[in-house]
């Protein structure tokens, strides 16, 4: 169970945009104070969204056993948003994941990055790290999972860890090693400039197809 929502949780944590962010922020005239509201905006939206999620879906009984054809066909749902969410961002009229600033064409979080305080610093954490499909999909396969509290608590503080990680792992390496982790950033953003949308959609288009698999052999009656 665990290793699943993690596995949803890695494919959910491949943002782009977030470290090249993140880069920004390390390249200010006050690095350490921007990543770390960065980060702290980006847990905070993490965090609370999965616990949210996670009462919802157990209030409405998902982890309940006469409730498997509901909850697979969430999963087929969310399986159908990833893949429609991965043509979207594939679109070549929409902004690539990798843009940010004059890049993005001055969308809220280049104007939030453009800024350089604190505050939009978190605000840039709270829109970036919004719960996508595949992080409902981490969440939901711990809600369904008929565990008992110190499972399912270690269930989502590691889908919340996994997912967060673009944001807390440079400022972890940054904190060890500035002139390193900056230097390593530059590269890798130009890189992800490149590459970034590709890399997005073939995450999105893998989890919604093993979304979609998984639920449709659910409802089934196969899995």
């Amino acid at each position: 169970m665990i290793a699943e929502a993690a596995g949803f949780a890695l494919l959910a944590s491949i943002s782009p945009t977030a470290l090249v962010v993140m880069a920004v922020f390390l390249g200010t005239e006050s690095p350490r104070r921007l990543a770390m509201t960065f980060a702290a905006g980006a847990v905070v939206m993490t965090g609370t969204a999965a616990v949210a999620s996670l009462f919802i879906l157990r209030a409405v009984g998902l982890n309940l056993s006469f409730n498997h054809d509901p909850r697979y066909g969430l999963r087929l749902g969310l399986g159908v948003l990833a893949l429609v969410s991965a043509i979207v961002v594939r679109h070549p009229g929409r902004p690539a994941p990798g843009e940010t600033g004059e890049q993005a064409g001055g969308g809220v979080v280049g104007r939030l990055v453009a800024k350089t305080t604190p505050r939009a610093a978190f605000a840039a954490g709270l829109i970036l790290f919004a719960p996508s499909a595949t992080f409902l999909a981490a969440v939901q396969v711990i809600a369904s999972a008929n565990t008992g509290i110190l499972l399912t608590l270690a269930g989502i503080l590691i889908v919340v860890a996994v997912s967060a990680v673009a944001a807390w792992l440079p400022l972890l390496a940054y904190l060890a090693a500035p002139d390193a982790t900056t230097a390593r950033l530059k590269t890798v953003n130009g890189w992800l400039r490149v590459q970034g949308r590709a890399l997005a959609v073939a995450a999105l288009a893998v989890a919604g197809v093993a979304l979609v698999v998984n639920g449709a052999l659910g409802l089934a009656g196969l899995t």
